[in-house]
């Protein structure tokens, strides 16, 4: 478990630097990075394609950016830190005075030492962020300004991993690619993605994972109007975010509220007793308000630490390294595993011999039991699974209903199972 967190740290110290958007070679040295730890498969959508009610904007790269005073000091300099310059900016070479220049600066007065994360993705224009007491340090008089960017026709750029399951049901695992140097949001999220991915890709789970690394917003968007065909074969999903700070898990639930990997999160959570909070869903937040539209409405949910806009780093020159910890995003990873443990596990079954309850003395499951610490536990697990097992109820359903662990239900039916009591 240590030694996981200590991993996802260290690539997300390594991926900070990266100026990532959504869209440009930032995403595709990112994706390039993940796909050291597990195969991914890159998709580039040209500019100009229409994805559901969007269009695939132009491409974004940026080689340098800063303000320098008339000494030629770079008073903000994008090479320190990626945030200091508006994402998607347009190109901009000028000397202008300050006075004119604080309309293209963008400071939080209520932080004064903190630089902010800002954007104009679909507006043209151009900016810098920086901290308020650097712009009050700043003299009257002539600045230059430059921004070495490009805003033209290329593409959007996602990949995918899959891992094949028994049955050709999904399960969609999804992050964004799209943030800069902001470690919690969503570096975390990535980093726990992806070792999950490694994870799951070391076994044969039960449903076909797909896990999604695409920009914010428009890359689920995309991801959904290109797989129209595959939609009806997603059951279940979860969006990573915001997933390495110190504070307690965070599930948002599905547009449904009682979509399966809600109660499955609720379960583990609380089977845990880990400090959590379970939130309604707003159409406000990550990329699971795409996946639940109303025109797909599918079973996503979203699990993060602290969420998003609920600390005071959210979006700022705060969110480094040095604010998500290895113990927070293995705890995360730990979370998910057994979720996805349960999820693969919550079958239907079917009484074999429903007229009255059939003689386990007879088959030897009585017997099976002798000298185990939880006799009467695992008994009780099997009298519950056989009065649910009507094709309707699955284990999750006997476990909350029994108030016994899911893993000695799990461990009744595969008995049952075995004894040609109960089939799925």
């Amino acid at each position: 478990m240590t030694g996981a967190g200590e991993e996802m740290h260290a690539l997300v110290r390594r991926l900070y630097p990266l100026c990532r958007s959504i869209t440009g070679d930032g995403v595709r040295a990112t994706l390039e990075i993940v796909g050291e730890y597990i195969p991914l498969q890159v998709h580039e959508v040209p500019t100009g394609t229409r994805v559901l009610d969007w269009t695939v904007p132009q491409e974004w790269n940026i080689r340098d950016a800063y303000v320098a005073d008339a000494t030629g000091r770079r008073v903000v300099d994008f090479a320190a830190s990626t945030l200091h310059v508006l994402g998607y900016s347009v190109p901009v070479s000028a000397t202008m005075p300050l006075s004119e220049l604080r309309e293209h600066l963008h400071t939080l007065p209520e932080q004064p030492s903190l630089v902010p994360y800002r954007t104009s993705y679909y507006t043209p224009d151009w900016g810098f962020c920086l901290a308020q007491e650097t712009l009050d340090a700043l003299p009257d008089g002539d600045y230059e300004v430059r921004v070495d960017s490009t805003l033209a026709d290329g593409h959007l750029t996602y990949a995918e991993h899959v891992i094949p399951g028994q049955v050709a049901d999904e399960v969609i695992v999804s992050c964004h690619v799209c943030h800069p140097s902001l470690a919690n949001d969503n570096l975390a999220g990535i980093a726990v993605a992806t070792f999950l991915a490694r994870e799951l890709s070391e076994r044969r789970p039960y449903y076909t994972y797909r896990f999604l690394f695409a920009p914010g917003t428009i890359g689920a968007i995309t991801w959904l109007a290109r797989n129209a065909e595959r939609i009806e074969r997603v059951r279940h999903g979860l969006v990573l975010a915001c997933a390495g700070d110190a504070g307690r898990l965070t599930y948002k639930q599905s547009r449904r509220g009682d979509a399966e990997i809600d109660r499955v999160l609720r379960h583990v959570l609380v089977a845990s007793e880990r400090p959590h909070h379970i939130t309604e869903f707003t159409p406000y937040g990550y990329d699971e308000r795409q996946f639940c539209s109303p025109g797909f409405d599918l079973g996503v949910g979203s699990l993060s630490r602290t969420p998003y806009a609920g600390y005071p780093e959210y979006h700022t020159s705060a969110d480094n390294p040095d604010f998500v910890f290895p113990e927070a995003m293995a705890d995360t990873l730990a979370v998910c595993r057994e979720a996805f443990a349960v999820l693969d596990r919550n079958r239907r079954y079917l009484n074999l011999s429903p007229h009255g309850e059939p003689q386990l003395g007879r088959r030897g499951l009585y017997a099976s039991l002798g000298g185990r610490s939880d006799a009467k536990q695992a008994q009780m697990a099997m009298l519950w699974v056989l009065s649910l097992s009507d094709g309707e109820h699955g284990l999750l359903d006997v476990c909350e209903r029994s108030g016994l662990p899911f893993d000695t239900v799990v461990a009744a039916a595969d008995a049952l199972c075995d004894a040609g009591l109960i089939k799925a």
